[in-house]
């Protein structure tokens, strides 16, 4: 999952790709939806993972450690499910973890969190932005912020700049 965010653009370049080459080709609309598809399933594979290495973040800002009880509790799992979580998350990188020690971010977990900690911050500001209190703003920006493509965050930054800044005028 360290390439979860590349993996995440090639998709959306390859649906841009067929929108851009195929428009008027009975073919476009399934390549599209393939592609859309594609990048949907990567984007749930790499969900929980992203889940976890941002709540890791958070635990490790507030309380100075991670650890396995604690991610249970903010998950509302077991803890055999956070250490089967925990062991492919240090297969693939994200975190370092001894038996009975609390859990860290290896750099490209401390990236991906960071990552998907801002991606979260544009959802929600841009859902409060448009009137969505902030309660359901940031339970609403907790899904959609892993199914989101670059090209809309960036759109979300935008208007969320527009609004805030003329509602301050």
């Amino acid at each position: 999952m360290a390439n979860g965010m590349s993996d995440r653009k090639t998709m959306e370049n390859r649906e841009l790709g067929a929108t851009q080459n195929h428009s008027d080709a009975p073919e476009c609309d399934v390549a599209v939806s393939a592609a859309r598809f594609e990048r949907i399933r990567l984007a749930h594979q790499s969900e929980i993972a992203e889940d976890y290495v941002e709540m890791i973040a958070e635990l490790i800002a507030q309380y100075g450690e991670a650890r396995t009880v604690d991610l249970a509790a903010r998950f509302g799992v077991s803890a055999p499910t956070v250490n089967a979580t925990i062991q492919r998350l240090h297969r693939e990188g994200l975190v370092s973890t001894e038996p009975y020690q609390p859990i860290h971010l290896t750099d490209a977990g401390r990236s991906l969190a960071d990552s998907c900690s801002e991606r979260h911050t544009v959802v929600r500001d841009f859902l409060i932005a448009i009137g969505v209190d902030p309660v359901t703003a940031d339970a609403d920006a907790e899904g959609m912020e892993h199914h989101i493509s670059e090209k809309t965050l960036t759109v979300f930054r935008r208007l969320t700049m527009q609004k805030t800044s003329s509602s301050s005028r």
